[in-house]
């Protein structure tokens, strides 16, 4: 039964709250915050039972009130789920926090289930109540604004043709064996040539530069062979397999499971095989959407920043727009790589819906300038502009406007997001998302975001209490 707050509290769990713990006071405000909205509670709640004909009967599961806060203190501590469990079972105050009290913790399997049930609607509408929720207590204006883009990681490999021919010879051969020993009749044959496909994959990554001109072609070939010989065999065996030869039902189900992923990785494996012929054999240039940089994660994006230290990421670009305070008052995964200039309208609307007016400030790099830019943002209102032209040939009047004391100090508020940038990937970890899929992926970044929000407003309520406290000279 999914249930939105903890039940009644036990006679342990009294006896608990009354010990003299050490409290992070941080968390502590944090707490008391999301104990006053609990529209956030309920935002989660239907996650939880979407889908579920009856979630008020079953077995008990974690509250929406525990997997809120679990996962808030998840992106705080910048912990994994094997940690999260260990750590809240081992600490009386986190206990206190979660609301899992004196009841035992689930398993971390339990709490990745429960991050799965999250969409990322619903993340992004928390974090637009966190946002109002700064408004009401007169902790932001939204009179000021500073936005970037940066790029969050996928967990793959460096990708090469052969790396990637490989990758799909190994995981169609283990799930077409694993397929068939499900099943009394397996169908057609099926030839298992992993070592053949990486010894050509090894003796591709192993050449020399003068060996790369005379083998290069003729190794590729044989691997492209072999993937291909693979790919059809593990067709034929799709073909020719009978899933009612299952000895029980719960081989059948395990066989069915199985044989969608077997076509779902030979489709990737053809596109594989497809930007090796054309990009090794034929010396076509194939273009950066057509390819494909890991049959595991096949939504990454190739990004070119022109960054001297990274000239080429794999991942997804991220748009991010930050207040005065360090609130990130929007947030954006992109598809593809797009300049930054796309972007300034954009954000510049939903600034307006959520504030009501324009910012008085709007700060950016010279990727987001455009003469186009500009002038929207004189069109909504906004009071100072600072965005560095980038090429051409200023204009007398444009040159003497980034002279001005109030340009430079724009220019010298915007770099505060860099910093930002560096506390998300530092501190709430969104440097590279381990987790599968785009979805979970855009769960990932919008966690890191409502994580950073929180702490953002805890600190500035505590420093409004210390100035309340401080006696008056």
């Amino acid at each position: 039964m999914r249930m939105t707050v903890v039940p009644q509290l036990s006679f342990a769990d009294l006896e608990l709250q009354t010990q003299p713990l050490f409290r992070d006071p941080i968390l502590e405000s944090i707490s008391e915050l999301l104990d006053r909205h609990s529209d956030l509670v309920e935002m989660v709640h239907r996650d939880l039972v979407r889908g579920l004909k009856q979630p008020r009967t079953g077995r008990g599961g974690m509250t929406a009130e525990q997997v809120l806060r679990s996962f808030v203190l998840k992106g705080i501590k910048n912990w994994d789920f094997r940690e999260l469990r260990e750590r809240t079972a081992d600490g009386y105050s986190l206990r206190q926090f979660t609301r899992f009290y004196s009841r035992p913790v689930p398993k971390h399997d339990a709490f990745n289930r429960a991050f799965n049930r999250l969409t990322p609607e619903t993340l992004r509408d928390i974090n637009e109540a966190v946002v109002q929720v700064a408004v009401d207590l007169k902790l932001e204006n939204g009179k000021q604004l500073r936005v970037d883009t940066t790029v969050v990681e996928t967990d793959i490999h460096w990708p090469t043709d052969a790396t990637l021919l490989w990758d799909s010879v190994r995981v169609i051969t283990r799930l077409v064996l694993e397929f068939q020993a499900k099943l009394n009749d397996g169908g057609a044959a099926f030839t298992n040539r992993c070592r053949s496909a990486r010894r050509r994959m090894q003796q591709i990554q192993r050449m020399t530069a003068a060996q790369r001109r005379r083998q290069l072609a003729p190794k590729y070939r044989e691997l492209i062979r072999i993937t291909e010989q693979i790919v059809g065999n593990a067709r034929k065996v799709l073909e020719t397999a009978c899933l009612d030869s299952a000895p029980d039902l719960l081989s059948a189900v395990v066989a069915q499971a199985l044989a969608q992923q077997i076509g779902h990785f030979c489709g990737l494996a053809d596109q594989v095989i497809d930007q090796t012929r054309r990009r090794v054999l034929e010396g076509e240039k194939v273009a950066a959407g057509e390819k494909i940089y890991s049959i595991f994660e096949p939504h990454t994006d190739l990004i070119k920043r022109g960054k001297a230290q990274k000239p080429v990421e794999f991942g997804h670009k991220v748009f991010l727009a930050e207040s005065r305070i360090g609130l990130i008052t929007q947030y954006r995964v992109l598809e593809g790589n797009p300049g930054d200039g796309v972007h300034v309208e954009p954000s510049l609307k939903e600034h307006r819906r959520l504030f009501g007016s324009a910012p008085n400030l709007y700060a950016g790099d010279r990727g987001f300038y455009s003469a186009e830019n500009i002038q929207a943002c004189q069109q909504v209102g906004v009071g100072k502009e600072c965005l560095p032209q980038r090429g051409g040939i200023k204009t007398p009047e444009r040159a003497t406007y980034e002279k001005t004391r109030v340009f430079r100090e724009g220019q010298r508020f915007r770099a505060g997001i860099e910093g930002r940038i560096s506390v998300l990937f530092r501190g709430r970890g969104m440097k590279r998302c381990l987790l599968m899929g785009l979805v979970r992926f855009e769960l990932f970044v919008g966690l890191a975001v409502m994580a950073n929000n929180l702490l953002v407003i805890a600190q500035q309520l505590a420093r409004r209490e210390r100035r309340k406290r401080r006696p008056v000279t």
